[in-house]
């Protein structure tokens, strides 16, 4: 039986750029479309960014560490219909940012009341910290669907678990949710509204496969009736 450490670890190198590049890219796709001002909204969003993934990178390190190498490449076995829905689905929420940077600054097409920048924070900073909370406790947290057979994946039904089978994709929906009205935009909720839409049909997808061909899954899903929001779906 092959065990979660045997997985091999990201390169020092590629894990030093990762952490290096990753605020780069983002001020890159905010800054220069905020008319040349730090200040906010591109300021105070890349600061929130930057300190709520920092948060999360720092907590999951100390209590899960190896998921750093779960989630440093798609590992062999990932399926093609996902890595086609993922080449559709991450340049939508990547163009999400410099739309909204876009519109909230250099050319100010939509007119965002305050209160709704504020829930878009509230929905980028809850989705940022909920997305943490089931990698710290699945071991199996991927970036590609797949049955990993070599590492004896089995079914986890603890911590957020519990309520929903599929935690990180709700929470990654507040996050594509949120971004557009904290950068105050509307119109950026257009690329958001494709990113939601395919990671739904990815959350199906996965449940399917994962009802098929994971043993357990069949008794977790008669145990936890919800994909992504308790009570909803």
């Amino acid at each position: 039986m092959t065990s979660a450490v045997d997985l091999k670890p990201m390169l020092r190198a590629k894990a030093i750029s990762y952490a290096i590049g990753s605020p780069l890219t983002l001020i890159a796709l905010v800054f220069p479309r905020q008319a040349g001002s730090i200040g906010l909204p591109a300021g105070f969003f890349i600061a929130v960014l930057v300190a709520a993934f920092g948060v999360s990178a720092l907590l999951l390190a100390r209590v899960n560490p190896m998921i750093y190498r779960a989630r440093s490449r798609f590992q062999p076995g990932t399926k093609k219909w996902d890595l086609m829905l993922l080449a559709v689905l991450f340049p939508a929420f990547i163009g999400e940012i410099p739309l909204a940077a876009l519109d909230g600054g250099r050319m100010g097409w939509s007119d965002v009341p305050l209160w709704v920048v504020l829930i878009g924070y509230v929905l980028l900073i809850g989705g940022i910290a909920v997305t943490a909370w089931p990698q710290a406790v699945n071991p199996f947290f991927e970036p590609g669907v797949r049955i990993q057979k070599e590492r004896a994946q089995q079914v986890i039904a603890s911590g957020p678990y519990r309520f929903v089978r599929h935690p990180g994709y709700g929470a990654a929906i507040a996050m594509f949710i949120g971004i557009a009205p904290a950068l105050s935009s509307w119109w950026a909720l257009l690329p958001a509204a494709l990113a939601v839409a395919l990671l739904v049909l990815r959350t199906g997808l996965e449940d399917g496969l994962l009802h098929s061909e994971l043993p357990g899954y069949a008794d977790y899903v008669r145990r936890t009736r919800y994909r992504l929001v308790p009570g909803l779906w």
